[in-house]
């Protein structure tokens, strides 16, 4: 075994790599999405600056879901490879460390060994996304103002659930997606509900979504659709008229980012995690 292969189970001392998940949550408001960005402030970026300070080694990091700007996580995964020596060094005091170095908005709450196949991106089974926004007359409330949007007019609740009946289920989300080249905008959405978070006239909604996968701006277009169900300008049936389109819909308003948060990931045992990885690579096509 070679310095740049990992280490397998039984074969710790041989001097390979370990790889290394990491859980992290983060206030987006002041970053300029998750991945690195000439002259920006990333999240990628202040971590990976923070990881090259304690390890003294350079780290590529992996993560699940690439946040745009002023997105948060409260649940967001990501993995990277260190040597041997470095993970038995410093691997129980990483999260103290790395504390001490990542800036207020930045927080990593775990830092554990993962299995050789574990992928943060590529492994993944489900992830989760929870939008917030408040009708209330006098908008957010200050402490919950950057992750809540103020909606300026009232939202009819036995709409929006209506009309997200008929988007879940495996579906071309063409018509929300800003398309990638060579990516398929054919996802799953799992769970697509509303919920009260609190009542009264300051009243906070919540959408809860789950897919095993999300294709760009889709969770914000959703939630941009729904606004407009919400407060009456288009019919509970207007959103999943729009499967049908091949491309993204221009009438389609993308909510603004800083409602959304990643919540959580979710991965498959140890045991299953190569059968979901390559099921993840796989073209996804509509039976």
């Amino acid at each position: 075994m070679t310095a740049d292969e990992p280490v397998v189970p039984g074969t710790a001392g041989t001097g390979g790599l370990v790889r290394v998940r990491l859980d992290l949550s983060y206030d987006g408001t002041d970053f300029s999405g998750w991945a690195i960005q000439r002259d920006r402030r990333t999240v990628q970026g202040e971590l990976t600056e923070a990881l090259v300070r304690v390890t003294r080694v350079d780290v590529s990091l992996t993560v699940a879901g690439r946040t745009d700007a002023g997105v948060h996580a409260a649940g967001q995964v990501a993995h990277c490879d260190l040597p041997e020596e470095v993970w038995e060094t410093l691997g129980p005091s990483l999260v103290r460390r790395l504390s001490g170095v990542l800036p207020a908005d930045v927080r990593l709450r775990a830092v554990t060994r993962a299995h050789p196949a574990f992928d943060a991106r590529f492994g993944a089974r489900r992830r989760r996304y929870l939008y917030r926004v408040t009708d209330a007359p006098w908008g957010a409330e200050p402490l919950r103002r950057r992750d809540t949007l103020a909606w300026p007019r009232a939202l009819d609740l036995d709409a929006l659930r209506e009309a997200t009946a008929g988007l879940l289920g495996e579906h071309d989300f063409a018509a929300f997606c800003r398309r990638r080249e060579g990516a398929t905008t054919i996802r799953a959405l799992e769970e697509f509900r509303w919920s009260v978070a609190a009542e009264g006239p300051g009243r906070v909604l919540e959408a809860h979504l789950a897919a095993d996968a999300f294709c760009h701006s889709m969770v914000r277009s959703l939630i941009g659709a729904l606004l407009a169900v919400g407060e009456g300008r288009r019919p509970p049936s207007w959103p999943a008229t729009l499967l049908s389109r091949t491309d993204r819909a221009s009438d389609v308003g993308v909510a603004p980012p800083h409602g959304l948060t990643l919540v959580a990931v979710e991965y498959p045992p140890d045991e299953e995690l190569a059968a979901r990885i390559d099921l993840t690579r796989r073209v996804r096509t509509l039976a």
